[in-house]
């Protein structure tokens, strides 16, 4: 099932994912393209090291909401951000829009930039992505990382006719009217009291600005199961998640899934850019797990 996952409201708040600091502006190097699948990939590729993090952004948005990262890590790390077709910088010549189409995008990123000993770290919706990578370029994978992702997983509806029938709703809704969709979701389910003024503008500019096909199709069903892969992917599941909204892990612990759960409070949907500090810290403490 679809876990980014813009949903209607009431249903939003059951079924997505499943102190403020200054944006700074830092000049992304490298940025160049790929091609995946016969459609272009822009990427920024900084710094040097055994171990390589490879950064997708979430839905709407793009690569540079992962500068504070790029800043931080690539002082010691290979860092890799992308812009996901549709996305961003990055071509839009395709029809597939899905979960596996973004899985290959990863794979072939991984190997055309030779990146090894890759952590790979998925915000929202890129959290299924990042995972679908993985398994299918498991050799080259470290650790998957979510940020704030992944809040239910194998957590099963009670009525998955009347989930679909609502999710229909949402595309419907947005087809009619997107910027007023999406900003409604965004306001009302995906920032939090202490997210600033500029955070929430730049991020529904964004938004708001995005292609709304590329980004519509995106949200349509697709019938990913993310427990399946995370049990295929053999793989231990870090999750930096805000806890604006609760992450219920009892389907993690159900299904035997290795997971550790690091929260970054008081943070909306963008702990990356809401606190890159403590954000970074966490993630910091996931890679010297890995080493130790």
């Amino acid at each position: 099932m679809k876990t980014l996952h813009l949903l209607p409201l009431a249903f939003l708040f059951a079924f997505i994912f499943a102190c403020n600091s200054p944006q700074k502006k830092i000049n992304l190097t490298s940025n160049v393209s790929l091609v995946s699948n016969g459609v272009r990939i822009d990427y920024t590729d900084t710094g040097k090291g055994d171990t390589t993090l490879l950064f997708v952004h979430g839905w709407a948005i793009n690569k540079t909401y992962w500068a504070n990262q790029v800043a931080y890590f690539s002082k010691k790390y290979r860092v890799v951000t992308i812009d996901l077709p549709g996305f961003g910088k990055s071509g839009k010549n395709r029809t597939k829009w899905n979960t596996v189409a973004y899985g290959q995008d990863i794979k072939n990123v991984i190997n055309q930039l030779g990146l090894k000993n890759v952590v790979l770290v998925g915000h929202s919706m890129a959290g299924n992505i990042v995972l679908q990578g993985c398994v299918d370029e498991p050799g080259h994978v470290l650790a998957l990382v979510g940020v704030d992702n992944f809040k239910s997983v194998g957590i099963a509806s009670a009525d998955s006719v009347k989930d679909k029938q609502e999710y229909a709703k949402a595309i419907a809704a947005m087809k009619k009217d997107f910027k007023k969709v999406a900003i409604d979701w965004f306001n009302q389910g995906l920032f939090y009291k202490t997210t600033s003024q500029a955070i929430r503008n730049r991020i529904l500019n964004d938004v708001t600005h995005t292609d709304s096909a590329v980004a519509i199709a995106t949200q349509e069903w697709d019938n990913f199961n993310d427990v399946t892969a995370l049990l295929k992917a053999k793989k231990k599941l870090y999750l930096i998640n805000s806890d604006y909204q609760p992450t219920d892990t009892t389907g993690l612990v159900a299904k035997k899934i290795p997971f550790k759960l690091l929260i970054v409070h008081d943070t909306g949907h963008f702990p990356m850019v809401e606190n890159p500090n403590a954000f970074n810290k966490l993630l910091d403490e996931v890679i010297a797990g890995l080493k130790g």
